[in-house]
């Protein structure tokens, strides 16, 4: 039997769950928001969202302690989205 995930791992899936979605849904934004050096500015409103979202299901002794969300808009959103877009970035 597969043992329960902690609190620490269940915080880090949801954040990874929470910025795939963002990604999913704003794909040419994202496109844009790369090329223009501009990703944040328009996808302001959905990370808003999705970091309330983050910190309202997650245990409070986790989200002080970690930057789950933060290190999942790096990994997901920026590196895994800017492969093959040209910008002045990179």
């Amino acid at each position: 039997m597969a043992q329960a995930a902690g609190p620490e791992e269940r915080a880090e899936r949801l954040a990874r769950l929470i910025v795939e979605e963002i990604v999913l849904y704003n794909k040419e934004k994202i496109r844009e928001g790369l090329i223009n050096d501009s990703l944040f500015d328009l996808l302001a409103k959905d990370i808003t969202a999705g970091r309330r979202y983050y910190e309202d299901n997650v245990s409070p002794d986790i989200s002080p302690q970690s930057n789950y969300f933060d290190q999942s808009l790096v990994d997901i959103l920026v590196k895994g989205q800017g492969t093959g877009v040209a910008s002045k970035i990179w």
